[in-house]
């Protein structure tokens, strides 16, 4: 299995918002974004990488939110 690529949070965020994920609110350094009933929470410290972890759940929710826009199977 090839390693997954690390991302900057304002990779992540970028990468959200041009799958049309929108910013409902943030608390502290955590900025959570919405789209079709799909929450991502992106941590966004300055200069740090994400967690592998969090740029999973970043790419399958995107993965997702295309999928249930071109109406494929829900969750």
């Amino acid at each position: 299995m090839p390693k997954q690529r690390r991302l900057t949070p304002p990779e992540a965020e970028s990468m959200l918002l041009k799958a049309g994920f929108r910013m409902v609110r943030s608390k502290g350094s955590h900025r959570i974004y919405m789209k079709d009933g799909i929450r991502i929470v992106l941590p966004f410290h300055t200069g740090e990488m994400l967690h592998p972890k969090i740029v999973k759940q970043v790419l399958k929710g995107i993965d997702k939110s295309k999928n249930e826009s071109v109406g494929g199977p829900g969750r």
